[in-house]
C-alpha cells in the first residue's frame, strides 16, 4: 500500500499577523499536527501542509477560516481549535458557514452556532413551526433558542416571546412543592430569563 503525500502552500494574507496563526511557541501549529496527519511549516507569511490528502483539504479549510477570523479582529485559541476540528471531522460544512450565520447581533457581539449540531439546531427552528431540542446541559440550546426568539421579534416576525412552566407528568403537582408559584417555577425559567436579559 503506498501512501502519497500531498502539499498545500498558503499564503498569510497582509492583514493577518502570521504569529496569531502559530500560536505562542508554535502551540496551535503542533496541536494541528497531532490531530491530523501532516506536518505544518510556518515561514515568514508562507504556510506549507504536507499530509494525507484529506488532512491536507481539512487542514487548508481550517486555515482560510482562521485567516478570515484573524482579519476581523478575533483571536484564535484552543477552543476554537476544538470547535473547528470537530466541525470539520463530523461534518462536510465549511467552518465559514458558521460565522456567516448571524442570529443576532447585541452590544457588538454577534451570537450564532459555534458547532455543526448548533448550526442543524438552527435551521431546524427555521425551517419548522416546532422545534424539540436535546442534549446535554451546556450546549447552547436555551441560548440559541432565546437568540431565534429575539431576533424573530426584531423582525417583526412574532408579536411576543411566551415562557411557559414546564409540563409535569401525570400525577405530579407543582403545587405541594414549599413557596409560592414563582418560586416553585423560576429554577425552570431562569436560564431562559438569564438568556433574555444578556440579549
Amino acid at each position: 500500500m503506498h501512501n502519497d503525500k500531498t502539499q498545500k502552500h498558503l499564503t498569510i494574507p497582509s492583514a493577518v499577523d502570521a504569529a496569531l496563526v502559530s500560536g505562542p511557541a508554535d502551540s496551535l501549529l503542533r496541536r494541528l499536527e497531532g490531530e491530523y496527519s501532516a506536518s505544518i511549516r510556518l515561514r515568514g507569511n508562507e504556510l506549507a501542509i504536507e499530509g494525507e490528502e484529506v488532512d491536507v483539504r481539512k487542514l487548508t479549510k481550517l486555515f482560510t477560516d482562521m485567516f478570515e477570523r484573524i482579519a476581523s479582529g478575533e483571536v484564535p485559541d484552543e477552543a476554537y481549535l476544538d470547535r473547528i476540528t470537530l466541525l470539520l471531522k463530523t461534518s462536510e460544512m465549511a467552518p465559514s458557514a458558521l460565522r456567516e450565520d448571524v442570529l443576532l447581533t447585541h452590544r457588538g457581539k454577534a451570537i450564532r452556532p459555534k458547532t455543526a449540531g448548533q448550526k442543524r439546531f438552527v435551521d431546524a427552528i427555521r425551517s419548522h413551526t416546532v422545534t424539540f431540542g436535546m442534549g446535554p446541559a451546556g450546549t447552547g440550546k436555551t441560548y440559541l433558542t432565546c437568540a431565534m426568539a429575539v431576533a424573530a421579534l426584531q423582525r417583526k416576525e412574532i408579536g411576543r416571546i411566551v415562557l411557559t412552566r414546564p409540563i409535569v407528568e401525570a400525577g405530579e403537582s407543582l403545587g405541594y412543592l414549599p413557596g409560592t408559584l414563582m418560586e416553585k417555577v423560576d429554577p425552570y425559567n431562569r436560564p431562559l430569563y438569564d438568556a433574555l436579559f444578556d440579549m
